[in-house]
C-alpha cells in the first residue's frame, strides 16, 4: 500500500515511524529539504521537496499510484488544497487532512464531499475531549474507551500508601471487589505484560481493563477519593484551551483561563463569554495564587512549551490541587516525565496519529481491521478493538484451548451490552467485540493475526 505524507513535522514524523515499521510504502513531501534528509537517513522512505498542494510536486510523488494521502502541514488551507488536488489527479485516492482552526469545524463537516476528504482530524480538539473525560474521573491518569463506551483501559499510579503496593495481581479481585484485569505495567522505563504472581511496587503505572460501570467501584475500593469538578484553571490560551473551555462552560464548570498574549485574551474573551480570561504570565506564582489556584479542583497546563507546562504542574501538585493535567508535545523523554509528579499527561499528536493509523489499517484490510486503536504505556503497547465476524478463527472455543501469539493478550470480550473479563473457560462468538493488548513489537493488522 502506497502512502503519501505531506508535512514532515511532529505528526508526519510520528506517522512515518509507525507506518514504515509496518511495511507501508511511504513517500514524504515537505518544502524543507533538510527535514526530509533527516527522515530519509532514519527511515526507509522516499521524499519529494516542494509545495504539496502543487500538481507538479504531487506528480513527482506519483500521486496517481498512491492509495492514501495524509496532509499534515502546519497550514489548514494547504492541507485542504492538497487533498482536493490529489483527488482531482487520482479520484480513487483516500485523503486525510489535519484541520486545526476552530473557524473551519462546521465548514469542514458540511462541505467534506466538496473538499473530497475521507477523514479530517483535529489533534487539539481530540486532546480537549480527552482532558474533559479525565476531569470526570479525577482518580485516573488516562482513560481509553472501547465497545461504544462500555469498556475502558484506565491508567493508575501505585503509590507507597496504595492498597495495591507490594501485592500480587492474584489478590486484585479481593482488593477492588470488582472484575478487572491489569493488562500492562510500566516500571523503570520498561513495559511488561504481567502474570498473576506479578507483585506491584510503589511507582508502577498500571493499565487496567474494566467495564465502565466498574470504574467508580474500582476507585472507591482503592480509597481514591473523587469529587465533582466545579472549578478549573487553564494555563495557556491555545487551541486546546479554547476547545476545552468551550466544553467545560457547556457543562456549567467555572473556568479561569490565563494567557500571556493580550490580543489573544481579547479574542478568547469574545468567543468564550462565560469564561474568566486573565492576561498574565501563568508561570507567576503570585498570579496563580491571586487567581485562586489552591481553591481549584483541577489545573490544566497547556502553554506552548512542555517545560513550562511541567513547571506549572509541579507547582500545582505542591499547592495541593486535587487533579493536575499536563499537555505535552514531545513524548520522547517519558522516563524523565515518569519521575515527575505531573499528574495526567495528554499528547495531541499521539491522539491524532492513533486515529489515522486506525483508518490506514482499515483500508489496508477491508475486513477484520481494528475498530479502535489506542497506544498505551508510553507507546510501548497497543490496545485494539476488533469485531468477531464469520471469518474469525476459533469462535466458540474456550480460550484455554486457543493458542495466542506471544506478546498478545485478550483483555475483554463484549457480548452486546454485556462485557466480560475473560478466563480460560471464556469464548467468543460472531458479533462479539474483543479488546486486544499487544506489545510494540507485535503488529496486529487483523483479528486473526492474534493466533499462533
Amino acid at each position: 500500500m502506497r502512502v503519501l505524507i505531506a508535512g514532515d513535522g511532529k505528526v508526519g514524523l510520528t506517522l512515518t515511524r509507525k507506518l514504515s515499521s509496518e511495511g507501508y510504502d511511504i513517500t514524504l513531501i515537505d518544502s524543507n529539504q533538510s527535514v526530509l534528509d533527516a527522515s530519509i537517513e532514519t527511515y526507509d522512505v522516499m521524499a519529494v521537496q516542494g509545495n504539496c498542494a502543487s500538481m507538479e510536486v504531487l506528480k513527482q510523488a506519483e500521486v496517481k499510484k498512491a492509495d492514501l494521502l495524509i496532509a499534515a502541514t502546519s497550514a489548514d488551507e494547504i492541507n485542504l488544497l492538497c487533498c482536493m488536488t490529489a483527488h482531482g489527479m487520482n479520484p480513487k485516492i483516500h485523503t486525510i487532512a489535519r484541520i486545526r482552526n476552530p473557524e473551519y469545524s462546521e465548514q469542514i463537516y458540511n462541505m467534506r464531499k466538496i473538499f473530497n476528504l475521507s477523514l479530517a482530524v483535529n489533534p487539539e480538539k481530540q486532546a480537549a475531549v480527552e482532558i474533559e473525560r479525565l476531569l470526570k474521573f479525577p482518580g485516573f491518569l488516562r482513560r481509553d474507551t472501547f465497545a461504544k463506551g462500555r469498556v475502558e483501559i484506565v491508567e493508575l499510579r501505585v503509590d507507597s500508601g496504595s492498597k495495591l503496593c507490594d501485592r500480587a495481581l492474584n489478590d486484585l479481585d479481593s482488593i477492588v471487589k470488582c472484575k478487572v484485569l491489569v493488562c500492562a505495567v510500566r516500571r523503570d522505563g520498561e513495559t511488561v505484560t504481567p502474570g498473576g504472581d506479578f507483585v506491584l511496587r510503589s511507582g508502577d503505572r498500571i493499565f487496567v481493563t474494566a467495564p465502565t460501570n466498574n470504574l467508580t467501584t474500582l476507585l472507591k475500593n482503592l480509597n481514591i477519593l473523587t469529587h465533582k469538578t466545579k472549578r478549573v484553571m487553564l494555563c495557556g490560551g491555545g487551541r486546546v484551551s479554547y476547545y476545552l473551555a468551550e466544553l467545560l462552560q457547556k457543562s456549567g464548570i467555572q473556568v479561569c483561563l490565563i494567557e500571556a498574549d493580550r490580543e489573544r485574551c481579547i479574542h478568547l474573551a469574545n468567543m468564550l463569554p462565560h469564561v474568566t480570561v486573565i492576561h498574565g504570565d501563568a508561570s507567576s506564582q503570585s498570579l496563580l495564587e491571586d487567581e485562586g489556584l489552591s481553591d481549584c479542583d483541577a489545573l490544566v497546563t497547556m502553554t506552548g512549551l512542555d517545560e513550562l507546562n511541567m513547571i506549572i504542574s509541579l507547582y500545582g501538585q505542591r499547592s495541593g490541587v486535587p487533579q493536575v493535567i499536563t499537555k505535552v508535545s514531545h513524548t520522547e523523554h517519558n522516563n524523565v516525565m515518569d519521575s515527575l509528579a505531573l499528574g495526567s499527561t495528554v499528547c495531541p499528536r499521539d491522539l491524532c496519529c492513533n486515529t489515522i493509523i486506525r483508518y490506514v489499517r482499515a483500508i489496508q484490510n477491508q475486513s477484520g481491521a481494528a475498530l479502535t486503536v489506542h497506544t498505551i504505556a508510553d507507546d510501548q503497547a497497543e490496545a485494539l478493538e476488533f469485531l468477531v465476524d464469520d471469518q474469525t478463527l476459533h469462535c466458540g472455543e474456550p480460550l484455554k484451548n486457543v493458542k495466542i501469539r506471544k506478546g498478545v493478550l485478550i483483555a475483554c470480550i463484549s457480548h452486546g451490552s454485556n462485557t466480560e473479563i475473560p478466563n480460560g473457560d471464556s469464548c467468543f462468538h460472531e458479533g462479539d467485540t474483543l479488546i486486544i493488548v499487544s506489545t510494540k513489537d507485535v503488529v496486529i493488522p487483523k483479528l486473526n493475526d492474534i493466533f499462533e
